[in-house]
């Protein structure tokens, strides 16, 4: 029996990037569609659900994208509504490559510390992919710091953590002054920036201050990169004592963890490959 990724996308178009990612893992057919919202997606879902039945129904499989992560997460939760009993397929949700890079990044620094001995501050940490490495982080026993221009939203995203991570070690800083930023990465081993593209959050000589400093990750392609003196391709490159990633040179762990979740997803016909899910993928690598 072939097996059959539905890809249901929030934007407008269906993401080039994730439909090349699933012909590479070994999908047989791959049907995409756009513009998909809760409102509309019901139909798709029955699809996918009644057409296959008993064991066959591990060889269908939904992947949500699009590279707005809150309609993703919308759409995630209609998605799932729809099923019932064992009548339903498994799904990995990956809207605008969050699960994935964070896992990457997290699976980078955890190349040169102990994370659960390890403070990090997530520099524009209140995004998607912040808010899923502070999620892996702490479940890891990590004590991370979240750090913003806005303490409200810094707030938000700590309590938002905890709510995945019972116990976890999670605080709001605000960075936006050099200031602010001096005191909130004092004794921090790992610094990942997670910030908007083309927003230079840490400058060079900001980052010669932070003595403590093993581990710089910046996941920002767009000029100019968030942290200063981080290029691109990076990986594991070593600049005075501070192993630095670029957000390439995390990417080709990223990829390998998108194909090992879609590979993964023809394995059962109910399985949620969310945040920890897709952690876990990664670390069996």
């Amino acid at each position: 029996m072939k097996k059959i990724l539905i890809q249901l996308d929030t934007d407008a178009h269906p993401s080039t990037f994730d439909r090349v990612v699933a012909v590479d893992s070994d999908v047989d057919e791959l049907f995409s569609y756009g513009g998909v919202t809760p409102d509309n997606v019901t139909g798709l879902v029955h699809g996918a659900m009644f057409t296959r039945g008993g064991d066959g129904l591990k060889n269908t499989a939904i992947f949500i994208g699009g590279s707005n992560v809150a309609d993703g997460e919308a759409l995630l939760k209609k998605v799932q509504s729809v099923f019932f009993g064992p009548v339903r397929v498994s799904i990995l949700m990956d809207s605008n490559g969050s699960n994935t890079t964070a896992a990457a990044a997290v699976l980078a620094a955890g190349k040169h510390v102990d994370l659960s001995q390890t403070t990090a501050l997530l520099l524009g940490g209140t995004g998607p992919v912040g808010q899923r490495a502070a999620q892996i982080l702490t479940s890891l026993g990590a004590t991370v710091r979240i750090g913003t221009r806005s303490a409200a939203k810094a707030e938000a995203t700590c309590e938002a953590v905890r709510s995945k991570v019972e116990g976890a070690n999670v605080s709001a800083h605000e960075t936006g002054t050099p200031e602010g930023l001096a005191a909130s990465a004092e004794g921090v081993e790992v610094i990942i920036a997670t910030g908007a593209a083309g927003i230079q959050l840490l400058s060079a000589e900001q980052r010669s201050r932070i003595g403590s400093l093993k581990v710089a990750i910046d996941l920002n392609a767009v000029p100019p990169v968030g942290i200063e003196g981080v290029e691109v391709f990076d990986k594991a490159v070593e600049q005075g004592g501070v192993f630095c990633y670029g957000a390439i040179g995390v990417g080709g762990t990223k990829m390998k963890i998108h194909k090992a979740a879609v590979q993964k997803l023809f394995t059962a016909n109910d399985l949620l490959l969310d945040t920890a899910a897709v952690f876990e993928i990664g670390q069996n690598l």
